[in-house]
């Protein structure tokens, strides 16, 4: 990163790098979740409910390109070996073992909660102290935000049913 770019940031680096990592650990997780999630899923509403979870992977693996580029660009080592992903989580994996839509979507709206703390305390940690950091973070809320919505009307429709 240039000098005046690290100028810019009003935070401990060290440790926005480690926070980033550990989000970053959080994307990919779940992005796998909801990529094999999609692909073993089953009953009703199955089809809606695949379209959603492929969607929701896109996204998740997109947040993680964001983050480490800006990881990179602070002059920070984005995570390297997939093994780490489980030392750095905060939001855990939870496998899907249950294949049952209902199960499927619990678990994801689990994820998304959790996901939506993490990103609101990294939104608290750098706001006016970081904004380019913290412009980021904000976009990848409204998205947690936005997958958890769509995660509990798919349940409400299911629970209808």
């Amino acid at each position: 990163m240039g000098q005046k770019g690290k100028e810019i940031v009003g935070v401990n680096l060290d440790e926005l790098i480690d926070r980033l990592n550990k989000a970053l650990a959080d994307e990919w997780l779940a992005y796998y979740q909801y990529w094999i999630g999609a692909r073993v899923v089953k009953g009703a509403m199955r089809q809606a409910v695949v379209a959603e979870l492929e969607e929701h992977a896109n996204d998740e693996l997109k947040h993680a390109g964001m983050i480490v580029d800006r990881i990179l660009q602070l002059d920070g080592k984005p995570i390297l070996k997939p093994e780490d992903w489980y030392k750095l989580t905060n939001c855990g994996y939870d496998a899907p073992e249950d294949s049952s839509v209902k199960t499927a979507l619990e678990q994801n709206i689990k994820g998304e909660q959790c996901a939506i703390d993490v990103y609101s305390k990294l939104v608290d940690f750098t706001k006016e102290k970081d904004v380019i950091t913290y412009n980021m973070v904000v976009g990848i809320l409204q998205d947690e935000i936005e997958h958890e919505d769509d995660l509990q009307t798919l349940l409400e429709d299911i629970e209808k049913k």
